[in-house]
C-alpha cells in the first residue's frame, strides 16, 4: 500500500511514518509511506496513493488538502493525535485500515 502522510513542512511526519511502517511490518501488512509538506501536496497526491494521511497540527487546512486528494481519487483521513506520536503506530495503522476496510 502507498500512503501519503502530509505536515506543514513535510519533517516532523518521519518519526510518525516509521511508526506507521513498523506497525504495519508487525501486523504482516507491506506499506510505503511518503511523507511531504502542505505545499507539495497538491502535486505528489496524484502520484497513485492508496490514502492520505494529515497530520493533527494542520486541521485546519484539511478542507483543502481533502478537496485535492478527492479530485485525485484518494481517500484522506486527519490523523489523531495519538497516532502522530512515535508509539502511535499501531492506532494510526488501526485508523488506516479502518478507513480502506482492510
Amino acid at each position: 500500500m502507498k500512503a501519503l502522510l502530509v505536515c506543514s513542512g513535510g519533517m516532523s511526519s518521519a518519526i510518525c511514518a516509521k511508526a506507521l511502517q513498523d506497525a504495519a511490518t508487525a501486523n504482516g501488512q507491506d506499506i510505503q509511506v511518503t511523507e511531504c509538506g502542505t505545499q507539495a501536496f497538491e502535486e505528489e497526491v496524484k502520484k497513485g496513493y492508496e490514502i492520505a494521511l494529515v497530520a493533527p497540527q494542520i486541521r485546519h487546512r484539511f478542507s483543502t488538502l481533502e478537496s485535492l486528494a478527492k479530485a485525485a481519487g484518494v481517500p484522506i483521513i486527519l490523523i489523531k493525535p495519538q497516532g502522530y506520536t512515535p508509539l502511535g503506530g499501531k492506532i494510526l495503522l488501526q485508523q488506516v485500515n479502518e478507513e480502506l476496510k482492510k
